[in-house]
């Protein structure tokens, strides 16, 4: 089985004023098909821009980058890779189900595919119920579970989410990868996560940690 992402020794810098600045550091790892890794650390050490690299959102400046089982980096985005952000995503004039059918929608599937496998995706992840609320009705918890099933609704063999459930307090980020879990139990799409909180990490099966622009990989 071919890997999604293949990175080896990839590192970002960057020109700030008459400064050279390191967002990351020569980071060699594998994303496979049905992986579960967790990738922890501090603030400013890199995460944001590794998971930004795996995605194709943006291009190292060294080492190599590839997608054996995706293709090349221009044919990613939206079906083979789902993104989640830490703040609120939602687009506040569409509803819930108008969110989540919008990645078909720019995929070019018609609006009765997209709308079918949108509500489809809202029932995978319990909220079905909210698919005519606005964004600004929703809870945080919600709105996050809401960003996934946007995220995953065209079935992407890839999902990043980075620090998503950062504005949510335990209780919530804790019941949200309940019911992601669950809704990819029986995929083979991979999860990578950004994440402050060591007990939602302890949930993955793979932790990568990143400490000032390196990378650790740790498989538990």
């Amino acid at each position: 089985m071919k890997a999604l992402v293949e990175a080896q020794e990839i590192g970002v810098k960057y020109e700030s004023g008459d400064q050279t600045v390191t967002a990351l550091e020569s980071a060699t790892c594998i994303v496979n098909p049905g992986d579960r890794i967790a990738l922890v650390g501090p603030s400013g050490s890199g995460k944001s821009t590794l998971l930004q690299l795996l995605g194709g959102i943006e291009a190292p400046t060294a080492g190599q980058i590839q997608w054996p089982a995706l293709g090349k980096r221009s044919e990613l985005r939206p079906k083979k890779v789902g993104f989640v952000f830490q703040m609120p995503s939602l687009l506040a004039p569409l509803s819930v189900l108008e969110n989540v059918e919008l990645p078909l929608l720019l995929a070019h599937a018609s609006r009765e595919e997209a709308r079918s496998a949108a509500i489809q995706e809202l029932d995978r992840i319990g909220l079905k119920h909210l698919a005519n609320k606005l964004p600004e009705e929703l809870s945080g918890g919600q709105s996050q579970r809401v960003a996934f099933a946007r995220a995953m609704t065209t079935r992407p063999p890839l999902i990043l989410a980075d620090e998503p459930t950062g504005q949510l307090d335990h209780p919530t980020a804790e019941h949200l990868f309940e019911v992601l879990f669950d809704a990819l139990r029986n995929t083979q799409s991979a999860l990578v996560v950004a994440t402050h909180d060591s007990r939602i990490a302890e949930k993955f099966d793979t932790l990568w940690q990143m400490n000032k622009g390196r990378l650790e990989v740790r498989t538990s």
